[in-house]
């Protein structure tokens, strides 16, 4: 901002609609996958001033989101008359958000009063009410950082500071998808891991599941696995970890699918940390599109750090009262925590057990206030054969409606066409049913 050029823009041509690249910052998020696995904004301190009510309820919403969890943002009335009037008298932070209904030479002239009391490397983000291409290129020009129109939403807030903040050189982040049980014995882990498996064979995506039951994690028996060294060996000293360590602590399980086991034992204590779980998953992320990331039924403060964290949440629950129960907390928890991500999908498993009063399909769906993504009937022999085989469902019946229920929740995942077996993609089958 201290480039800011103290001049008048000539404003008498009437200019085009603003490029699609600009106007998409006022635009609802949520379209595209970009917007769900964007980096978490580093630790900043933002400041915005705002002249509607309207624009600071969509900043302070913006500032509750996951994302944007490291930053420390306030929201203040008054414009840039009120920004100009607080640093004269103090130091700037890393970003100021600035709304004006001014244009022309009186848009510009408080810009420069403000380019005056900025310190350097403090970046601006315009908030304007005009959509006018001439306007968002002369700004660019002066030194504005970011301009977007009003009214906002708050994706829309943090996608722009997000691109601010993070290197647009840097690889890619893959999508994390979190599984935990709604109690114990509900089959998570067992549904987290031929989801991935489904997501590598059928999308053609590279796929890492995370088993973060240190002391108990099935996915080395699930997949016939028994590795020397794992996830533990990250967990403790996160700061060693790197591309050349991680591949060999990875098994690979597959072409495209490979694991970070639990070591599974318990002569030794496991002390987990929720910023040395948010390290190693964000190492792991950055070399693969898709990480599964299979969460105990533990409740602690790492365990929630990583669940409120993921890009995609589901939640395993059995039709009995405790489940329910369970299950419409961690709902609750995840709708007020991250009001702009998607809702988290309920996984309804072991339907149909004989002789065991459960709670209907229709009425768990009410009770906890969303549909079951996938209902999966009680099937012991399919999935104890798979278990003690080491194999995935879709191995031993890839035309089963099981298989088909594990594609289908694949695909609501990732936003994607899964291939499938030609009977078995054509199929009808009554026992899933779509989020409402």
């Amino acid at each position: 901002m201290s480039n800011l050029a103290r001049r008048e823009p000539d404003m008498a041509v009437e200019a085009p609609p603003m490029p699609a690249t600009a106007a998409a910052h006022a635009a609802p998020a949520g379209e595209g996958d970009t917007l769900a696995v964007m980096k978490p904004v580093p630790r900043i301190t933002i400041h915005a001033f705002c002249e509607q009510p309207g624009t600071g309820a969509a900043i302070q919403r913006a500032g509750e989101d996951r994302r944007l969890a490291k930053a420390h943002l306030t929201v203040h009335m008054g414009g840039i008359p009120a920004a100009i009037e607080q640093y004269q008298q103090s130091a700037t932070p890393n970003l100021i958000m600035v709304e004006t209904h001014a244009t022309g030479g009186d848009l510009f002239g408080q810009l420069g009063s403000l380019a005056e009391v900025c310190d350097a490397g403090t970046k601006v983000v315009v908030i304007g009410h005009m959509n006018d291409v001439s306007l968002y290129r002369e700004m660019m020009r002066q030194g504005v950082n970011e301009y977007l129109v009003a009214p906002l939403h708050p994706m829309g807030v943090i996608e722009a500071i997000s691109r601010l903040y993070v290197d647009p050189d840097a690889p890619p982040i893959g999508r994390t998808i979190a599984f935990i049980g709604a109690k114990g014995g509900t089959g998570s882990s067992t549904i987290a891991h031929n989801v991935g498996w489904c997501i590598s064979t059928g999308m053609d995506e590279d796929v890492i599941i995370t088993d973060l039951d240190l002391p108990f994690g099935t996915a080395g028996l699930d997949f016939n696995q028994d590795p020397a060294q794992g996830i533990a060996d990250a967990l403790t000293a996160p700061e060693r970890l790197d591309d050349v360590l991680l591949d060999r602590l990875l098994v690979k399980c597959s072409d495209r699918l490979s694991l970070f086991a639990a070591p599974a034992v318990l002569d030794r204590d496991f002390e987990m940390d929720g910023d040395s779980c948010e390290t190693v998953l964000d190492i792991v992320r950055e070399g693969v599109p898709c990480v599964i990331v299979d969460l105990p039924h533990v409740w602690a403060p790492w365990t929630k750090k990583v669940l409120l964290a993921a890009d995609e949440i589901v939640i395993t629950a059995t039709p009995d009262l405790a489940s329910l129960r369970n299950a419409k907390n961690i709902l609750d928890l995840t709708r007020q925590a991250r009001p702009n991500d998607n809702a988290a999908h309920i996984v309804l498993n072991q339907v149909g057990m004989p002789k065991r009063p459960e709670i209907p399909v229709k009425d768990f769906a009410e009770a906890v206030g969303t549909d079951a993504t996938l209902v999966l009937p009680f099937n012991p022999g399919l999935f104890g054969t798979a278990a003690n085989n080491g194999q995935m469902v879709e191995e031993l019946e890839p035309k089963g409606k099981t298989a088909d229920g594990f594609r289908f929740l694949a695909r609501e995942l990732c936003g994607r066409e899964t291939r499938a077996p030609k009977a078995a993609r054509s199929s009808l089958f009554s026992f899933l049913s779509r989020k409402g």
